[in-house]
Order: C-alpha cells, then structure tokens, then sequence
C-alpha cells in the first residue's frame, strides 16, 4: 500500500511540474481575468404563483400565503366574495423567480428564469408560471415572467414508497421573461474605464497597465489599488474601440502562493511558488489494537435419579446459568518513525519527493502540512475546505 502511495504522488508530481514552466509563462486575455466597471449583471426576484400541477401543489392549510395569492389573484381577475377555507385546491404553488439581467439587455429582449418551490409543494412538474413582476434591488420592475416550467427531476408516490430523482421543485424556463425596463448606463458619458480585477493583486495590476500602456500610449492608464486600473479614453467616440482594444490584451498574471486542501476527499493542491524553510518530518511510531471478545459459557444438563424429592417454601435453582466471559486481545506493533530533512527554500517538486520519502498518505500529507505551517516553516496561505 505504501509503493501504490508513493507511485501515486510521483505520478501526481511529475504530471503537475511537467506542465509547470507553461503555466508559469502562460498569458492570458484580461477580460478573462478582470470585469469593467457598469459592465456587469444584475439580480433580479419575484414572487408568483404556478398552476397546472397534478395533485402535487402547496397545501393549503400549511401554506396560507399560498391560499392568500390564488384568492387575491381571482379577485383580481373579477371573482368575488371568496372565503379562505372554500380553497381546497392542490395543482397551485407559491413560488419564487430569479433571473440575471444580463448587461446592455434592451426592452423587449428575453431572458431565462429559475422557479423554486416556496411553500411544501412535492413537484413542479407540468405546471405554468402565471404572470410575474421581477423587480431589482431599487424595488423597480425591470422584467415579466411567464410561461411553462420544465424540471430536471421527478417523483414519484407508491403506497409504501416513494421514488425522487433530482429536484423536482426547482425549474427553468428557457427565454421565460422579456425585459421591459432598460438600466440607464451609457458608455459615452465616459471619460475612463475602470478595469476591476477578479483576484486583486498589485503585480498583476501593473502589468496590466504595462500592456495597456504599450498598446494605447503612455500615460493612458493608471493603478488605483491592487484590484482597480484606470485607463483614459481619447474621445468619448472611442469608449467601444477602446474596451475591445483592451480586453483582448494579454498578460501573466501573478498570484500568492496558496495550499488548498480537502479534508473531506483527501484532494491536496498546491501552486508551483509554495516554499517551506528547513525543517524536519518523521512519520511513525506505535499502533496499538484493542479487540474485546466474548465467549459464552453454558453449564452442563442437570439429571436426577429415581428418587423425588420435594421441596417446600421458597424456589430452589436446580443446576447452572449462561455466563457470558469477556476475553480481551492486544497488539502493539511499533515503527521506527523516520527523519526526511527537507533544506530551505524547497520548492513544490521537493516538498512533495520528501514526503514521499516517508511513505505517506493523502490524509497524513494533510496532516504534515498543517504541522509545517503551525511550525512557521510553511511560506504560502494553507486554505483547509
């Protein structure tokens, strides 16, 4: 088990460094690592009601603000004088709608949508999406949904079982609202495009104003902080021109060196700048295995001649009873745990061949790096998910 470990890593490793000089020098396009600023999307929410269901809507002694929207609703539509407790309906689901406005989105242009089960509804399958307002975080109404929903799972009532595949309460609808409200936001009111950069970095920053820089002229851009470039427009003509000229630049980007690890699946990542200071690792030493068993002991049959005898008063007990007998076994095996001294200023390939050294596991690797960096000989960001 030991060799399959140790293969294992060492197949990692070298698959990991063979690729390291390409990442390392690999450049990349800065719209795939930075957003512009207004250049985004917008959440937005809505509450409503689905219909059409098969017997698998909310229940509406369980649910009364379902019960409240079908009887506001129909006295919307011209029926009166309902009472709560005349609903007995179960095709009907309170439900809530979330959509992304995409940037630049016109009136009229569609959008898709998520439902999601709000009250105690089994399923959506086969339902309709009535008539929904999707407001933003201002409150106002920037979208309408409506339409079919179309779900990923199901389910499925027997008896005495029941059989769920998926999430039978949420769906989508492709296309299902229309835009009906534009977010004023127009480029050509800029004098500057703020570039934000996903992982804010001051290395990556400025090499980012450097490629700007090549490609518009000195002085066209600028860093205000490690997540923040700006860059100057030449005439508010050419804001458009101006941002596809940039996107499309490319760079290294620079990064911290970070040791992710996954306790939960034993998965262990680390970038090719992880450095450690000297130290030393041993891994060993004694297992002990404790084993309880029990035996039951049974007394041998009673027998009596021909003679009766009679007893009087309180019972007597005639023969033995059932005894159960603990045994405990113990094993003590020892190991001698071994030194690897790993030098200073180790890099990832180092690290990882020292570690193999000792033969260890995923889930004991885990627990060496933790050690080293509580140690302080760690030089890079442990991150434990």
């Amino acid at each position: 088990m030991r060799d399959f470990s140790r293969t294992f890593w060492q197949a990692v490793v070298i698959g990991a460094l063979s690729f390291a000089p390409h990442l390392a020098s690999a450049e990349v396009r800065i719209k795939d690592i930075a957003n512009f600023e207004g250049v985004r999307e917008n959440h937005l929410i809505g509450y409503g009601l689905v219909v059409g269901l098969l017997g698998s809507g909310d229940k509406l002694n369980s649910s009364p603000f379902t019960r409240e929207s079908i009887r506001g609703m129909l006295e919307r539509l011209g029926v009166a004088n309902l009472e709560g407790s005349d609903l007995k309906t179960k095709n009907t689901a309170a439900v809530m709608v979330t959509a992304k406005l995409p940037p630049f989105a016109r009136r009229g242009s569609p959008i898709d949508i998520t439902v999601s089960s709000l009250g105690d509804a089994t399923s959506l399958r086969g339902g309709t999406l009535l008539v929904t307002p999707l407001t933003g975080a201002d409150g106002a109404v920037y979208a309408v949904a409506q339409g079919a929903v179309a779900t990923s799972g199901y389910r499925v009532d027997g008896n005495a079982a029941s059989v769920v595949e998926g999430v039978p309460t949420i769906a989508k609808i492709e296309n299902g609202a229309i835009v009906e409200q534009e977010i004023d936001f127009n480029l050509f009111q800029l004098d500057s495009i703020r570039i934000a950069l996903r992982d804010p970095d001051f290395t990556t920053a400025d090499r980012m104003r450097e490629a700007i820089v090549a490609k518009l002229g000195p002085q066209s851009a600028e860093v205000l902080d490690s997540g923040t470039v700006e860059v100057w427009v030449n005439g508010k003509s050419n804001v458009a021109d101006t941002i596809m000229a940039v996107e499309n630049l490319t760079l290294t980007p620079d990064a911290v060196a970070r040791v992710v690890v996954d306790e939960k699946s034993g998965t262990i990542v680390m970038g090719a700048d992880v450095r450690i200071a000297q130290v030393a690792i041993s891994q060993g030493g004694l297992t002990v295995r404790v084993q309880e068993n029990f035996q039951v002991s049974q007394p041998g049959p009673v027998s009596f001649g021909g003679n009766t005898a009679v007893v009087t008063g309180a019972p007597i007990q005639i023969g033995g009873s059932t005894v159960v007998v603990p045994e405990t076994e113990i094993d003590i095996e020892e190991r001698d745990g071994s030194f690897t001294i790993l030098q200073g200023d180790v890099s990832l390939q180092e690290l990882v061949n020292g570690l193999n050294a000792i033969g260890v596991s995923a889930r004991q690797t885990i627990a060496i790096l933790q050690a080293i960096k509580a140690a302080g000989a760690l030089h890079a960001d442990l991150e434990i998910i």
